[in-house]
């Protein structure tokens, strides 16, 4: 079951464990509300409720659907069976993958197939209970008896079983993969298991999932040696007796105990992406066998982490929202290095990294450049550095130049545009160190020259560079591509800037403004256009493309409505499309009112509606923030405070739609704090309306920012008035270079808009530039 507030807090299920937790438990220890990490795993968040580290390269979690779309992360709260517990999950993502090495204890027959979730008992699968997680450390109890314990490292997973007295034994699955459906043919080859002298088990897969073709090693060590070891081939077929290992593509092997329930049997799993030494290696990181060790140390890792905001005020519901947030912005980008520094590069190659540079995996760069990559520059600089620092390496190593969305070293190419460029550039512009430049020539190439080789995300740059938009009879999601990739253009032109490239720099802020060939200024919408210059009609901003075929769309996960505002970096251009102030915020309004009604191929993401608003997906998050630029600010007030409120529950479903690796989570973070970067390469937040009556965050370098909202309340969304460290502050706005350096910042609340922040002078700049 999912457990409730109490059952969290008091850490219920003890009994069923045989034992009590130890004296570390993060209700007792931290003096902030403790995230929920069933939050997402509902719904459609897609996150997972296992053990971690903050950026960790192994996720210790159960697995209970490896088919289908909401079983993405290989965990979903509706589905009440567990398969077994693997050592590698993607938080909050819209496609599968990872979900490496099953460990499966059970009791009874050995099974080798889970059974399907509707009959749990035609396999090894399990119902369970007394399901209890906390930041670093998960248990449950299945229903063969089993109490289960999982905490970990960061190369590691520490397992923990209590099995009941009598047979017992613990299958490893290395068949056990992300599917499309549950009788597709396996995506796995070069498989291998063997058992060492030392009684070490090692292995290998190669997986063709999402990251196609990437491989994974482990180094398995048991805390008891087994009575028995069989291993089994393709097929399931049983290898000889007295066999020391096996190859294939479907692998698995059972260690078999007489008499399991004897004493707990703990597991640890050292994982590598470069071989097996690499696995072994990182067994160092748990020497002995040290479970609540392990556990504590992780605990106060992400306390270290978590604790970098308190607030108070709001609801205890809002609380915790706030603390599972922050919990699912620090799981990823994962680690994806050796502990002796070799890493795996998206040109397939195995690098040595200098000491102290970490390599990562999981960049969703389309959805995290908005705000979580900004979160981090003001709350984790240094672990924003190293990120930096590792595109930085990846575009120069990538044959197909800036990441798009890199996961296990392949290049997926998944979604649109470039938009790491859009976090290297955000970076160089807040003082954070990199050699900028050595990313610069795979930059300049993806910019300039069509011909060098891209993916999916950058097609169409050909007809974008020579006629200054995507036609739509040509590429599909052409308006979305011309909008996106108009805002790269502005970053790389600020990369451009800073290495000194001054005339690729001007030439490339120049083409940035190409979104504006796409915005049908007759019309107000962001329109599909054609290579002959004409429009779609007729037009329907609620469709998703004008061709029949229900895959060719013209937006990315998006219709008319949400890319017509789309655009972050060029705020008062836009507006002067629209014909001025009053004209944009009447159509800002339209966007919160219009009926939510959708065509029947819209995909899933777009979900969260308010009006024809989707909060549950990423590409017009900011929109609520744009009426502080043209003069209304309340409504950006207005329209935050509901979003926060309506959109975020402290539940399994209380996401809206995809977490996305921390993105959502990263929205009501900053939101819920009081701004959000429109646009990141500007380095400036936009006020809105702070949730908390009290914050107190950890910025640069342990200074400390702390967020008073006096008169706040449900009823009190609007800003009255900003001091900035004791000194009246006119401005809808604030500089990243202001919040860094720490202070207070005081937002005075009420129940009726004021005229705060509406005089022009006091608008944000975009552009580079006021408001004219």
């Amino acid at each position: 079951m999912t457990p409730t507030r109490r059952q969290m807090l008091a850490g219920s299920g003890l009994a069923a464990l045989g034992g009590t937790l130890p004296s570390c438990s993060w209700a007792e220890r931290l003096p902030v509300t403790p995230p929920n990490l069933f939050v997402g795993t509902g719904g459609h968040g897609h996150t997972f409720p296992g053990a971690s580290m903050p950026f960790g390269m192994v996720q210790l979690s159960p697995d209970t659907n490896t088919v289908g779309w909401d079983a993405s992360s290989g965990y979903h709260q509706s589905d009440r069976s567990i398969m077994g517990f693997s050592h590698t999950h993607l938080s909050g993502t819209g496609v599968g993958d990872m979900l490496d090495v099953l460990v499966v204890p059970a009791t009874g027959p050995l099974q080798l197939t889970p059974g399907p979730v509707e009959n749990p008992q035609a396999g090894y699968r399990q119902p369970y209970s007394d399901e209890y997680a906390e930041p670093g450390y998960y248990r449950v109890r299945l229903a063969n008896g089993v109490a289960a314990e999982l905490t970990v490292t960061e190369r590691t997973g520490l397992h923990r079983y209590l099995f009941p007295r009598g047979p017992g034994h613990i299958l490893i699955d290395l068949a056990h993969a992300q599917q499309d459906k549950p009788d597709e043919p396996t995506r796995v080859d070069e498989a291998s298991l063997a058992i060492d002298d030392d009684g070490t088990l090692t292995g290998s897969r190669r997986v063709f999932r999402w990251a196609a073709g990437r491989r994974i090693h482990f180094a398995m060590m048991l805390s008891r040696k087994p009575d028995r070891i069989r291993f089994f081939g393709d097929d399931d077929g049983p290898a000889p007796a007295g066999a020391k290992g096996v190859e294939g593509k479907r692998l698995k092997v059972a260690f078999f105990f007489d008499d399991a329930g004897a004493a707990p049997v703990e597991i640890k799993t050292g994982i590598s992406a470069i071989d097996v030494k690499g696995a072994r290696d990182a067994l160092a990181e748990a020497p002995g066998w040290h479970f609540d060790r392990a556990r504590r140390r992780a605990a106060h890792s992400w306390s270290k982490m978590i604790d970098g905001v308190k607030v108070s005020g709001g609801t205890q519901a809002q609380r915790t929202i706030m603390a599972s947030a922050l919990y699912h912005c620090f799981i990823g980008p994962t680690l994806f290095i050796d502990r002796d520094g070799r890493a795996m590069g998206l040109d397939q190659q195995v690098h040595q990294l200098p000491a102290g540079e970490r390599a990562y995996s999981a960049y969703s760069c389309w959805d995290t450049y908005r705000a979580l990559h900004p979160l981090l520059t003001l709350m984790q600089p240094e672990q924003a550095g190293l990120f930096v620092r590792d595109l930085i390496r990846q575009t120069a190593e990538s044959p197909s130049g800036p990441p798009v969305w890199p996961l296990q070293g392949f290049e997926t190419g998944c979604m649109i545009g470039t938009h790491s460029v859009s976090i290297l550039a955000e970076a160089q512009a807040k003082g954070i160190k990199g050699d900028y430049a050595a990313a610069w020539p795979a930059i300049r190439r993806r910019a300039f020259d069509p011909t060098s080789k891209g993916s999916d995300a950058t097609l169409g740059r050909d007809y974008y560079q020579t006629m200054g938009y995507i036609p739509a009879d040509k590429v599909w999601e052409s308006v979305s591509r011309t909008q996106e990739y108009s805002h790269d253009d502005w970053a790389m032109a600020h990369i451009a800037d800073a290495i000194g490239a001054s005339e690729d720099a001007a030439a490339l802020k120049k083409r940035s403004l190409n979104y504006r060939n796409v915005i049908d200024r007759s019309i107000g919408f962001a329109r599909p256009k054609f290579a002959d210059g004409s429009w779609w009609t007729p037009y329907d901003p609620i469709q998703l493309g004008h061709m029949p075929k229900p895959w060719w769309r013209d937006y990315t996960e998006a219709n008319g409505w949400q890319a017509t505002f789309l655009t972050q970096h060029d705020i008062y251009g836009l507006i002067g499309l629209f014909g001025g102030d009053q004209r944009f915020e009447a159509k800002l309004d339209a966007l919160f009112t219009a009926p939510s009604t959708l065509p029947a191929n819209a995909p899933p993401d777009i979900s969260g509606m308010v009006g024809q608003y989707v909060h549950g997906n990423e590409p017009d998050q900011h929109a609520p923030y744009l009426y502080a630029y043209c003069g209304a600010p309340h409504k950006t007030q207005a329209m935050v405070r509901r979003l926060l409120t309506e959109q975020y529950h402290a539940a399994p479903d209380g996401m809206a739609g995809n977490d996305d690796c921390g993105q959502m989570s990263a929205w009501f973070v900053l939101s819920a704090l009081g701004f959000y970067p429109v646009d990141p390469v500007s380095t400036i937040y936009v006020f809105g309306s702070p949730l908390f009556d009290e914050a107190d965050v950890k910025v640069g370098d342990g200074r400390r920012l702390r967020i008073r909202a006096t008169g706040n309340g449900p009823a009190s969304p609007y800003v009255q008035s900003v001091r900035w460290n004791g000194r009246p502050w006119t401005k809808n706005w604030i500089a990243h270079a202001e919040l860094i350096k720490g202070g207070t910042l005081e937002f005075a609340m009420g129940p009726q808009p004021s005229r705060f922040g509406t005089a022009r002078e006091d608008r944000p700049p975009s552009f580079g530039q006021a408001p004219a």
